[in-house]
């Protein structure tokens, strides 16, 4: 499997994972403060950005595996790991899967611990996308991913992530946000012995300020943000705020 990635900076190595639709440019201005002092990698997922499509099914152990492809690539043996969305479900997958591979663990806007409320809507989403296309999915989730004062003062913006889920590649899409709709790893989550970082936006409704709760609360000496006033889409709407807590929590590791 071919998987893209670029890299920057010098010092412990730290590995970005964006979510469904985007690709490691998404990190960018994050990256660019964590270079300063990190070794960052930043990988597309498979189906995204410059790395093979996806045909056929695929499961988040897929995922991980080729995050695992990119460290063995990079040369790297450990590193810290970021998660955004669905990239937060593969870091979690890491971790539990190759906990000798990940010092410190950072998950923003991570879905875990769905009710079965959440479970029916998340598998509506699904059939949505499967009737209407990657482009009307993306233009209804405007609301759902950004504040509406950002929408109002940064439309440009707003509109660049819409068109970047639009073009993907509609199979890889589809089934790389079925794995973000039903990837569970609430019960393994105690499981993970890394210091982990857990942020929300406040008004996430996907991956709530309560599913942060839980997951901080199941991990010893776990932290978690909640950002006022955010939505879904904290990478693109606060990276400042994104990278100095990552910056911070990083920072304080022990050498990896």
């Amino acid at each position: 499997m071919n998987i893209a990635y670029t890299r920057r900076g010098k010092g412990p190595p730290v590995l970005l994972i964006h979510g469904v639709g985007g690709d490691a440019s998404n990190w960018d201005p994050i990256a660019a403060r964590l270079a300063r002092r990190f070794d960052v990698i930043a990988m597309d997922l498979r189906g995204h950005g410059s790395s093979e499509l996806i045909r056929g099914p695929v499961d988040v152990d897929d995922f991980t595996l080729d995050a695992l492809q990119v460290l063995g690539e990079a040369g790297v043996g450990r590193c810290h790991v970021a998660g955004f969305s669905l990239g937060g479900a593969v870091a979690l997958a890491l971790a539990l899967r190759s906990p000798e591979s990940v010092g410190r663990l950072a998950v923003i806007g991570t879905v875990c611990g769905r009710t079965p409320e959440q479970q029916a809507r998340a598998l509506d989403r699904i059939k949505y996308l499967e009737h209407h296309g990657t482009a009307a999915l993306a233009e209804s989730n405007r609301e759902r991913w950004f504040s509406s004062a950002f929408r109002a003062s940064h439309p440009e913006v707003v509109d660049r992530r819409v068109a970047q889920v639009s073009g993907c590649d509609a199979e890889s899409y589809l089934r790389a946000f079925t794995v973000f709709c039903t990837a569970e790893f609430i019960d393994r989550v105690g499981e993970i012995r890394a210091p982990l970082l857990v942020i929300a936006g406040e008004h996430d409704v996907a991956a709530t300020p309560d599913m942060a709760r839980a997951m901080g609360g199941l991990v010893q000496n776990a932290e978690f943000h909640v950002l006022p006033g955010l939505h879904h889409s904290v990478l693109i709407e606060a990276p400042a705020t994104i990278g100095a807590l990552l910056d911070g929590f990083f920072a304080r590791a022990q050498p990896v």
